[in-house]
């Protein structure tokens, strides 16, 4: 038996977003792993236009400390 998967499509280019913020920390959180690695392309759906800015912002919020490089599991 065959499992068709549905293409996934850009949530960006959905609401027509032109620029991804690298303030909007809420957002850029939601395509970071638990160890701090970007999500790529091919598992969060984003085109290649709005995953190289994504990569851009987050890479940005990480140098202003907006967001951890790594998140802590130790507590």
């Amino acid at each position: 038996m065959l499992k068709v998967r549905r293409k996934r499509v850009c949530q960006f280019c959905e609401k027509n977003v032109e620029y991804i913020d690298f303030k909007d920390d809420r957002q850029l959180i939601r395509f970071i792993t638990e160890q701090g690695k970007i999500i790529p392309r091919h598992t969060s759906g984003t085109c290649a236009k709005h995953q190289r800015q994504l990569a851009r912002a987050v890479k940005r919020a990480r140098q202003l400390a907006l967001i951890p490089f790594v998140t802590d599991f130790t507590r």
